[in-house]
């Protein structure tokens, strides 16, 4: 449990999740047009999809052609650029007939100036001193939402309610979720959890007290060290910093999400190559082996290399080869059937590995009973030797990615090149 309130899903211990731009995944930017490559997601090994706002759009203070996939209009409506509701529903049931969980993008704080509230129930909105409606911050396609009015937050609700009970998704991804009280999320939960057990609720936020609510937050600071870490900000030890700081601050059946690339980032701070060059497969196998959730943004198995426009229509180009597929295939494969990697269980542990020699070397033990998954990875441009030098490293292991077997223990000698990683799972 990652919570006392609420029961968190056996699932989410082995999931993954990849988020889906709808508008720039193909030419069409469709509902349709993404589920002709839902069995390319499944040979992947995709658990679990994240579907960015589905609603429409407002129009009013719109930014760009087509405008902020956040800027809400209605939320119990379907953005007619994706397609119709029909097709929607239709989408849901496909990934589920493939075994893959669905949950849509929510954002509670705030809404279209168009929304149809504005008409309907203007007292749902936060006013200026001139009666007006009012933009939080510096987002000027939005209006602020008023969380005290206690009929909003009851039509949130039932908004989110009737996602669940029409459609039959699995959850939701909120939007900066800690910009709407944590009451709201409590009497959100609570009312739509008896509708269908095991949802999935996932917070864009790194806030510790919001996990009395959510299952799984994000891990923006550990984004932001890795990338100084590359780009020669910060020093080595620094990455250690951070996950030192995550272990000693959030319980222990809090599930994190680890990425390298999300759509905010790969618009305006970069693609995961502009980020992190050469070290980005090596992220990736970290985001798939620590413990949490890895997410994988829309196109990152080709690589997309492109930063995708916003709010105007700027398609992925795909060239129909997945450099990627088959590390990540390999990894979630691996994630799913190894008790080792289960995120968040109290029946794992997660063992910083001993090693001398090398620089820039980091190496960890995920440990189930006697399931055992141990990663190198070389966070340098430089080749490394090092020897480990850790009593826990006495057994018989299998490669992943080569099937070759390897007895390692204290002692054992291993050479990396530079960026290189190493997946071993203990053959049992």
């Amino acid at each position: 449990m990652s919570n006392e309130l609420y029961k968190t899903a056996d699932w989410i211990a082995h999931t993954n999740i990849y988020e889906v731009n709808i508008r720039q995944y193909s030419t069409e930017g469709s509902f349709n047009a993404f589920a002709e490559s839902l069995p390319r997601r499944k040979d992947m090994g995709v658990e679990e999809l994240w579907i960015m706002p589905i609603h429409p759009i407002g129009k009013t203070n719109r930014k760009g052609t087509l405008g902020s996939y956040y800027s809400i209009a209605d939320f119990k409506g379907v953005n007619p650029e994706f397609g119709t509701a029909a097709d929607f529903k239709n989408l849901v049931q496909l990934a589920h007939g493939l075994g893959m969980k669905l949950i849509i993008d929510w954002v509670a704080n705030h809404a279209a100036w168009d929304n149809v509230w504005t008409k309907d129930h203007p007292e749902y909105f936060v006013r200026d001193g001139e009666g007006n409606f009012k933009a939080p911050y510096d987002w000027t396609d939005v209006i602020q939402i008023d969380h005290s009015n206690a009929a909003e937050q009851d039509a949130m609700i039932d908004a989110m309610q009737y996602w669940v009970t029409q459609f039959d998704i699995d959850g939701f991804r909120a939007d900066l979720a800690h910009l709407t009280p944590l009451t709201f999320w409590k009497k959100a939960r609570t009312a739509i959890e008896p509708l269908k057990p095991n949802l999935f609720w996932l917070a864009e936020s790194e806030e510790v007290d919001y996990h009395d609510v959510f299952d799984a937050t994000f891990t923006w600071e550990w984004m932001h060290t890795t990338e100084n870490y590359y780009k020669g900000k910060t020093g080595f030890n620094s990455l250690f910093d951070v996950l030192a700081k995550y272990d000693a601050s959030f319980p222990q059946g809090a599930h994190r999400m680890y990425f390298t690339s999300n759509h905010d980032e790969n618009t305006w701070n970069g693609t995961g190559f502009e980020k992190y060059g050469d070290m980005l497969p090596c992220l990736a196998v970290f985001s798939c082996t620590w413990n949490g959730i890895p997410l994988i943004y829309s196109g990152e198995e080709m690589p997309n290399t492109k930063r995708l426009a916003f709010f105007e229509k700027d398609s992925i180009e795909w060239n129909g080869k997945y450099q990627l597929h088959d590390l990540y295939k390999t990894l979630l494969t691996l994630r799913k059937n190894n008790p080792a990697l289960r995120s968040a269980d109290e029946a794992v542990t997660t063992f910083h590995i001993l090693t001398e020699g090398g620089k820039n070397i980091m190496a960890y033990l995920r440990k189930n009973d006697l399931y055992e998954v141990l990663v190198f990875l070389n966070l340098s441009k430089e080749p490394a030797g090092f020897t480990i030098k850790d009593q826990l490293i006495n057994h018989v292991y299998t490669n992943v990615f080569d099937g070759l077997e390897i007895h390692l223990n204290t002692g054992s000698f291993i050479k990396m090149k530079p960026w290189d990683y190493l997946v071993f799972e203990r053959k049992i």
